[in-house]
This record gives structure tokens, C-alpha cells and sequence, in this order.
């Protein structure tokens, strides 16, 4: 598996196992064979095409698009909208979409955040 903690300017593509702990200027394209594991910061968005995977632990300010047979686990938090075009996207708990949910095609499901309750006492 690749890893990179150096920040990077430019947009992006991945085919391969690829872990990134650093800043990303400019947009990343996940392909077929591509497994994006991400925990740093992407200014821009985040595609995923058909056989492309992808965790999001980090900030997308942009937008976040799944395309057709692809599958994205998101669990950071995404400035611009979360825009399903026919893959598997699951949003859990701690995952954050300050924009829309948009399914067109494909599978969402987003995880219910833990609700308080009062104490009754």
C-alpha cells in the first residue's frame, strides 16, 4: 500500500491501495483497483468511478460523487454535497455532509446519529 504525508498540489489520480495523511489542492479520481484511504484534507472533490473504493476519515471541501460500481465509506466531513450516481455509498455516525445527500442511482444509507436523551429523574 502507498502512503503519502507530504501535502500534494494538483489534481489527483489513484489506481492502487493508497493511503493519504496529508493536503491535497486540486481533485482526486478514484479508478478501477483503486482503494483510497483518506485522513488528510482534499481542497476540491472527491470521484469515485466504477471499481473504485474509498474511505473518508478527512475534509473534502468540495463535492464527494460516486459513480456506478463504486463504493465509498464516509466518515469525515464533506464541505459541498454527497452525490450518489449509481455506486454503494454509506454515510456512518460521525460522518458530516454540510451540503445535500443526493441519490440519483445506486445504494445510500446513512447511519442515524446517537440521539440524548433527558434524564427523567
Amino acid at each position: 500500500m502507498k502512503q503519502q504525508r507530504d501535502n500534494l498540489a494538483g489534481d489527483q489520480l489513484i489506481s492502487e491501495k493508497y493511503e493519504l495523511w496529508a493536503k491535497v489542492t486540486g481533485t482526486i479520481r478514484v479508478i478501477d483497483g483503486g482503494k483510497f484511504y483518506h485522513r488528510g484534507a482534499i481542497y476540491g472533490d472527491l470521484i469515485v468511478q466504477e471499481g473504485g473504493r474509498a474511505h473518508v476519515f478527512g475534509h473534502i471541501s468540495g463535492d464527494l460523487y460516486v459513480f456506478s460500481g463504486a463504493k465509498v465509506i464516509h466518515s469525515g466531513l464533506i464541505g459541498g454535497n454527497a452525490i450518489n450516481e449509481g455506486g454503494r455509498l454509506y454515510i456512518d455516525r460521525d460522518g458530516i455532509v454540510t451540503g445535500k445527500v443526493k441519490t440519483n442511482k445506486g445504494k445510500t444509507h446513512i447511519e442515524p446519529k446517537d440521539v440524548m436523551q433527558a434524564d427523567e429523574g
